[in-house]
């Protein structure tokens, strides 16, 4: 076996593990490695204090190959700039794919399946018998990504803005204004609409307090989360049975905050799912896209021999 590296690079943060074999010589977490997120300085200054201290824990100076899924891995120069960056680590061989293709190899080691995502963004990924892939959503927060955390927070203020002129309660500009630091609504929707403008995911978690503790408007939020969520897989699975004739169930398997920590989501997620497609088997639980990246990294050492 080889020293290979592996690097699950979300919207948010960023994770990179060494292993050896089924051995896991270090684990290292870090800011979001993202440039329509962060920046391009700052995301490539988070990958190298990443290597660095990856590099740190596992005692090592350079390793075999390493495959890196990326949010954002088609965008111009990105795998450029992150090969450049494994060259400088002493990176033998590398890949730059999505970051779901790792979770969808984490899930299933190359073989069928789907896969649905949910963490800042979503996308819904499927993969056949023969290797034909099917996918639905990952337009971007602003084109898309319906039911992810950022479509969370942003729809639950439009809403909440509405029930606003409506007269109707909820207390979502009330907590959203506390965490944005706004004193009145006309500051919350100035800074709302500015540009870059505040990180709307970072309020998925408030939103999903607020349903818990009986928000009407926060709840029906969810709920239309869960129902994007749900016609994704049903969308991909048609995908696969439709175009490479899958007859049989593939099984399901997820990933994200969104379905892992909002109950509200996770629960009538599961639900659908099960109500229209009884023997589809549906994961439990979270899958670690890192565990993909290690698994892809290791196929890469080995095809060099």
């Amino acid at each position: 076996m080889s020293v290979v590296l592996g690097i699950d690079g979300g919207g948010t943060r960023t994770r990179a593990s060494i292993a050896d074999g089924g051995r896991v010589l270090a684990f290292v977490e870090t800011g979001s490695i993202k440039r329509l997120r962060v920046g391009a300085q700052a995301a490539e200054e988070n990958l190298r204090a990443l290597l660095t201290e990856v590099y740190r824990q596992a005692g090592v100076t350079a390793v075999r190959a390493a495959s890196a899924g990326v949010a954002s891995a088609t965008m111009p120069g990105v795998a450029g700039w992150i090969s450049a960056v494994f060259r400088d680590f002493g990176v033998e061989r590398s890949e730059v794919v999505g970051d779901e293709v790792i979770a969808l190899d984490a899930a299933f080691k190359g073989g069928p399946g789907i896969l649905q995502i949910a963490g800042t963004g979503t996308n819904c990924i499927g993969r056949a018998p023969d290797g034909g892939r099917e996918s639905a959503g990952g337009w971007s927060s602003r084109l898309g990504d319906e039911g992810s955390g950022y479509w969370i927070g942003l729809q639950a203020v439009r809403n909440a803005l509405k029930a606003y002129d409506h007269e109707e309660p909820t207390r979502i500009l009330e907590e959203v204004g506390r965490v944005w630091g706004t004193a009145t609504i006309e500051e919350l929707v100035n800074l709302g609409d500015s540009t870059p403008g505040p990180d709307f995911a970072a309020l998925a978690p408030v939103i999903s307090q607020l349903a818990e503790e009986g928000d009407l408007v926060a709840a029906n939020v969810l709920r239309q989360a869960a129902a994007y969520l749900i016609d994704s897989v049903l969308l991909v699975r048609s995908k696969l049975r439709r175009k490479h004739n899958v007859s049989n169930e593939v099984p399901v398997a997820w990933i994200g905050s969104v379905i892992g920590k909002a109950r509200l989501v996770r629960e009538p997620f599961f639900a659908g799912l099960r109500a229209a497609a009884p023997d589809m088997p549906i994961g439990q639980e979270e899958v670690a896209g890192i565990d993909g990246a290690i698994w892809r990294a290791q196929r890469l050492a080995d095809r060099a021999g």
